[in-house]
């Protein structure tokens, strides 16, 4: 059995490409010209170069491949064009599925976001049929998730078996990017981080999300979606945790949300100034208004998600940056 697959150089992707390999399967990878491919160097993968936005690269890979999974996504919170994450996320999701369809792909594993996911005001956790209206989802990246997850639902109704999963918060090793959160664990490790603000994540290890992609294909139904987290976990409870895995002590200092909020109007303004990325990203100021916490029981119960202990993800990331260069001495 053969798996097309997009992102595969990124942080997810890498791990779905081991959990593909050690499950059996030959895979073949999109991969984009200038792409850092160091996650995949040396693993036996086929590699197709092209692009979401090249449909023609799209089909000739998934040519004589039974599954797709689609992993690819433009991750950031701030955008120089807030056109690119449109671009990329939606219309590459629609090229990409369109693909599918025309080269009778078996099924889709579609990654998701929790950004598509509300969260209920009562319990202040969201699970997966939480509604979330368009008009209160903070920043482009959340919106261009919405709209591309639509898309996914679409291609249901035309006969395509996707399954879609829902990521929280992952973290562990190979982020080389970082992410926004493993940014977040750098910076601690390099102490910059001189507070903390009143929100929360819900946290899950990166491989046990990509455990999570090839058991939504085995075990899940089309047209379902399925949470992949594990722990919920404020802000000052994740200092305090990496404290207790690095020795280094967490930020006491507790930072009024509107203190943060015009930080991050005045960074942004600077950064415009001086073209330059904004320290503080306002979305991820205005997005960290409210603890996004979510229940991962529909995905442990029918997936049978792994619960790697968080505090184990945590010492491995920091493992992972520190002997990475991450960490300045």
């Amino acid at each position: 059995m053969k798996a097309f697959i997009t992102g595969a150089t990124g942080f997810i992707g890498s791990a779905v490409v081991r959990e593909l390999l050690h499950e059996g399967w030959k895979v073949r990878a999109l991969v984009r010209a200038k792409s850092n491919s160091k996650n995949v160097r040396k693993l036996p993968i086929e590699r197709c170069y092209g692009d979401l936005c090249d449909k023609e690269s799209l089909i000739k890979g998934m040519r004589g491949c039974q599954a797709v999974f689609h992993v690819a996504a433009h991750y950031d919170l701030w955008h120089a064009d807030p056109r690119v994450p449109y671009k990329i996320n939606v219309e590459g999701t629609k090229n990409l599925l369109e693909a599918a369809l025309q080269t009778n792909i078996e099924k889709v594993v579609y990654t998701s976001s929790v950004s598509t996911i509300g969260i209920c005001k009562e319990k202040k956790i969201g699970h997966e049929e939480t509604p979330i209206d368009y008009k209160y989802i903070v920043g482009h990246y959340k919106r261009s998730k919405y709209l591309a997850e639509k898309e996914a639902f679409s291609f249901i109704k035309k006969g395509l078996q996707v399954y879609i999963v829902n990521p929280s918060t992952p973290i562990g090793e190979r982020d080389i990017k970082p992410t926004p959160t493993g940014k977040v664990i750098v910076d601690y490790l390099n102490g910059k981080m001189y507070g903390y603000i009143e929100t929360g994540l819900n946290i899950i290890d990166v491989k046990d999300v990509a455990r999570g992609h090839i058991l939504a294909m085995q075990k899940g139904k089309v047209g379902e979606r399925y949470i992949l987290g594990n722990k919920n976990l404020t802000l000052k409870e994740i200092f305090d945790l990496l404290e207790s895995v690095t020795g280094k002590p967490a930020p006491r200092f507790k930072i009024p949300y509107n203190l943060a909020l015009c930080a991050g109007f005045a960074d942004s303004a600077v950064a415009k100034l001086l073209k330059r990325r904004p320290n503080i990203p306002l979305d991820g100021v205005k997005m960290a208004r409210k603890k996004m916490f979510f229940d991962a029981t529909k995905a442990v119960r029918e997936l049978g998600l792994p619960q790697t202990p968080v505090e184990h993800s945590f010492k491995k990331a920091c493992e992972w940056f520190s002997s990475n260069g991450y960490v300045k001495e």
